[in-house]
């Protein structure tokens, strides 16, 4: 990935120059920066990024197609990738398949370039593997026109992570999401301190450790369990174990709590958005909502 510039910089900045910063966004088609670069100056960096995308939408449909074409199948010849393509995939898990995932993946790859003409595109930086692979199949059916409709679009998410990536400025787009949690005791009427928590992203195969996290005196985490990037969209579980807090809270004589491990599991598909999971509890029940 090339030096981080910044916004004045590239408002300054020969077309040429400015043409080429473009390329890198855009798997070298230059030709989006070109355009663009007559909108000058950009206020700020969101503008820039909306300048790039009305110049590919005024573009000819066949420049559009071939646009579409320049980027890459998932998980195809990682080795011939472009360094941001080969980064992205290897973020999303693509360069290590099982032989089974990989040989369906192929199989995609080509069923879907004999429908639509076109690779599959998508934001892999935006989707965790295991919605990544559910979102083939959901696409093939689609007919040419809505697919091309959103590999534009998924080049526009593309673009704009790789632009965060390199340009400092003002009014930067949303690119990062946040998941975060509380765990309140209304036994005790105080928030749950000292309450232990695992987080996993939850597949096929079962569940992956993300993180291990332990609440605060405020009964959050010192930090969310994931920020500063997209969420990727698909399954995951907090697993709250409630059993340990609550022990030293209820009488002595009760050998076997009614409550010890809570696994919540639930959907993330706002890469973008503010995902607040919420627990509030006793020795025996609790309540789990989406919070702010």
């Amino acid at each position: 990935m090339s030096a981080r510039t910044s916004l004045a910089a590239l408002n300054a900045a020969p077309p040429e120059v400015f043409a080429a910063f473009a390329a890198e966004l855009f798997e070298g088609a230059a030709w989006v920066g070109a355009r663009a670069a007559a909108a000058r100056p950009f206020a700020n960096v969101a503008a820039l990024h909306e300048g790039l995308m009305a110049a590919v939408a005024a573009a000819a449909p066949e420049e559009r197609r071939a646009l579409i074409r320049g980027f890459p199948d998932l998980a195809s010849g990682l080795g011939a990738l472009a360094p941001d393509s080969a980064a992205e995939h290897a973020g999303a898990g693509l360069d290590r398949l099982a032989q089974d995932e990989a040989e369906a993946v192929a199989r995609f790859n080509a069923a879907y370039r004999a429908r639509h003409g076109i690779p599959f595109v998508l934001c892999v930086r935006r989707h965790g593997r295991e919605a990544i692979l559910d979102s083939f199949a959901a696409r093939l059916a689609n007919a040419p026109e809505a697919e091309e409709a959103a590999a534009l679009r998924e080049i526009g998410y593309i673009a704009r992570l790789r632009l965060v990536d390199r340009i400092d400025g003002p009014g930067l787009p949303q690119v990062a999401g946040r998941l975060s949690t509380h765990v309140l005791d209304t036994h005790a009427g105080r928030p749950a301190a000292g309450v232990a928590l695992r987080l996993y992203a939850v597949g096929r195969a079962g569940r992956t450790l993300l993180d291990t996290r332990t609440t605060n005196a405020d009964g959050r985490t010192d930090t969310p369990l994931l920020s500063g990037a997209p969420l990727r969209t698909g399954r995951y579980e907090i697993a709250f174990d409630l059993g340990p807090y609550f022990r030293a809270r209820v009488d002595a004589a009760v050998a076997t709590l009614f409550l010890d491990t809570v696994p919540v599991r639930f959907g993330i598909d706002e890469p973008e958005g503010h995902y607040h999971v919420a627990l509030i509890a006793t020795p025996w029940s609790y309540t789990v909502y989406r919070g702010s």
